[in-house]
């Protein structure tokens, strides 16, 4: 409890956990397990994060629905076959992108490599 007092970094604070209560109507919850919430007017929308507080956890379509630029909630929406699945960002984790450690490059390397810069 007075992680939730002191700190925003931990999860809800008590004045999100209060505003929710009485003023909060469930939108619906993403995959992740994040929960999302809009008033009675619809003029706000939060998010309460299921574990660490990490914006890049809310996929696209809750980002939309949470920025007023669509209506539709992300659970009416429709999800197509060809869309892949939300990863937050991978910074700083094995799967982070490296150029140096791309498979995709390696045409790219050999085609560099016989390049000889032309010198007057």
């Amino acid at each position: 409890m007075l992680k939730e007092i002191f700190t925003w970094w931990n999860g809800q604070t008590l004045g999100t956990r209060l505003w929710t209560y009485f003023y909060g109507i469930a939108a619906g919850v993403d995959s992740q397990g994040n929960k999302y919430f809009h008033n009675k007017k619809d003029t706000k929308r939060w998010v309460i994060y299921a574990d660490e507080v990490e914006s890049t956890y809310v996929n696209p379509e809750w980002n939309n629905w949470l920025r007023f630029t669509s209506k539709v909630k992300a659970s009416e929406d429709k999800k197509y076959e060809w869309q892949k699945n939300h990863l937050s960002n991978q910074t700083g984790t094995e799967k982070a992108y490296d150029p140096e450690k791309s498979t995709t490059n390696v045409s790219s390397k050999k085609r560099n490599d016989d390049y000889i810069k032309w010198i007057p």
